[in-house]
């Protein structure tokens, strides 16, 4: 029932201004909405006084046609009264059109007593008739008596449609001595061509007003739009400054002719100067914290490597004693190195980070993605041979200008993501593609395994962001790895992002290709560089257990 009344109720107006491809008036600028005031109203005002300009002259012409009509009844009472001489009514007393000072057209009947027309109605013509070849004078004609017939013999004009053949007419009557009535009528055809060309006169010209009043408004408008166009473009150019990250300067202000404060434009464009100037300041200080904490990692960072250094050599050399150590102090020195193997792999993800937000220039070398993308699958597989690694590469190499190592790792860290955070058995597959459109490498890391949360999607590539609240190596991860992935393809001028849902997650690195003219390089590094580990297509799982 919901659905039949949903698809019988009409349309509002604002869904058939959708249909029609019309935004609602509130959404339009605000030099559309005065230009339309200004025209509307002047469109108003043209109707009210026209209309009014067409109603004064019809009134005042048909004044004048009753005076007219008045005198002519007059001449016509009185030239009938003579031709009966006090007697009954008899034909000639038609003459009462034709007597002098009638105007043309003038309509004559006399009407009995009794209620009905003694003969028919003649009206005073300039030409022939053209069903007779009747000369010019009265003439006779077909209309509908009773019209005529209702009129009342009180000498009062009135307006009556005789048809037709002859149109409006304005009527009076009055009685005559024998107590008949003199019918006489003037015709409105002029009256009524003078107020249509009049009308046409002035809807001509009211349409010709509001075109041009519509584009001098516009010019108007325009012209006085522009200081709040000037102050909007300024907003538009601090939108689009990239303020969430880096250095920031805001040089852009509102131009000193539009920040009157007499004006309303020029409180706006103070306003805006000033708003400008605090986040001008706000985000000084944001950058020198930033600035200082990057500096403070980088510092620290820098000098745990030594001492981390210290710890796993003297826990190796320790453990390697010839003397035999109790197997609790042999098991502990085993997690006091490897833990600082890990805190070694932290210290370097955040030195790498501190010296990419520092803006360190990378290398950009020519490199084939192809290769790199063997040798990091070989090495995947080799650390988990647990999980189902396939590789798809196009038949010709793709050459990219960037940083090895660091491309490098930009892969293994997609690689190692996919493989500690899905089960064993998962299918990881690596794919490169070129965006011939785009010109860019196109770099994809698939896997079929149970996919991210999608609260977590949107913070994946911020830094300590983890799936897995664990630590621990084996379940979880200190949150860097895809961070770095991210720092590291947009120092080369490339972007990533994840597309995830259960049984199917896809990162997608986007690298600009090298230059034309860097192939030959390539191919020469190719030429000199080792042969890659045979990597079968498809690896199949060997049974070892997870990292």
């Amino acid at each position: 029932m919901t659905a039949a009344r949903t698809a019988g109720a009409p349309t509002s107006g604002r869904e058939r201004a959708r249909r029609f491809g019309l935004r609602p008036f509130r959404t339009w600028t605000l030099r559309s909405r005065v230009v339309l005031v200004v025209v509307a109203m002047l469109a108003v005002l043209g109707t009210v006084i026209g209309a009014v300009s067409v109603l004064a002259l019809q009134n005042y012409l048909i004044e004048r046609l009753d005076q007219q009509l008045t005198s002519a009844l007059a001449r016509g009472q009185h030239t009938a009264d003579r031709i009966n001489a006090g007697g009954p009514t008899i034909p000639e007393a038609q003459g009462v059109v034709t007597t002098p000072g009638q105007p043309t057209g003038t309509l004559g009947a006399v009407r009995s007593a009794n209620g009905g027309l003694l003969f028919p109605p003649v009206v005073l013509s300039d030409r022939p008739s053209q069903s007779t070849d009747q000369p010019l004078g009265p003439r006779q004609v077909t209309i509908n008596g009773l019209a005529l017939l209702t009129v009342p013999a009180d000498s009062q004009p009135r307006t009556v449609d005789l048809g037709a053949s002859l149109g409006s007419y304005r009527i009076a009557a009055a009685q005559l001595d024998n107590g008949d009535s003199v019918i006489i009528g003037l015709p409105l055809s002029e009256v009524n061509a003078t107020t249509q060309q009049l009308t046409l006169v002035i809807v001509l010209v009211t349409l010709a007003g509001l075109v041009f009043a519509f584009l001098i408004a516009s010019f108007v408008v325009r012209l006085a739009m522009k200081p709040l166009a000037r102050v909007a473009s300024t907003a538009e150019q601090v939108a689009h400054m990239p303020l969430d990250r880096g250095e920031v300067a805001i040089s852009v202000r509102v131009p000193e002719e539009d920040t009157d404060p007499h004006t309303e434009v020029g409180k706006v464009g103070s306003a805006l100067n000033r708003m400008l100037g605090h986040v001008a300041s706000a985000l000084t200080a944001r950058q020198a914290s930033e600035q200082k904490v990057r500096q403070f990692v980088a510092d620290a960072s820098h000098e745990l490597r030594t001492p981390l250094a210290s710890i796993r050599g003297y826990a190796e050399l320790t453990r390697r004693s010839p003397h035999e150590l109790p197997k609790d102090i042999t098991h502990s020195i085993g997690r006091i190195e490897s833990e600082a193997t890990r805190m070694t792999s932290l210290v370097e993800d955040l030195l790498l980070l501190a010296r990419l937000d520092e803006g360190r220039e990378l290398d950009h070398d020519p490199l084939d993605l192809s290769l790199l993308l063997i040798d990091a699958l070989s090495d995947a597989h080799a650390a988990g041979p647990g999980h189902t690694w396939s590789i798809d590469l196009p038949e010709e190499p793709v050459e990219v200008s960037g940083d090895a190592p660091r491309l490098h790792q930009v892969v293994m860290n997609l690689l190692a993501n996919a493989r500690v955070h899905t089960p064993e058995g998962t299918k990881v597959v690596a794919s490169l593609a070129v965006d011939a459109a785009a010109q860019e490498a196109v770099v994809t890391v698939s896997d079929d395994g149970p996919g991210i949360p999608e609260e977590l999607q949107s913070t994946l590539f911020e830094r300590f962001a983890r799936g897995d609240s664990s630590r621990n190596r084996a379940t979880g991860s200190t949150g860097l790895g895809l961070a770095i992935v991210q720092a590291v393809v947009e120092a080369h001028g490339g972007s990533v992002a994840v597309v995830s849902e259960p049984g199917s997650t896809v990162f997608t690195v986007r690298l600009p290709l090298a230059p034309a003219g860097s192939a030959e390089l390539v191919a020469s590094l190719e030429s000199a560089r080792p042969v890659a580990p045979n990597v079968p297509t498809v690896a199949e799982p060997q049974g070892a257990d997870r990292e």
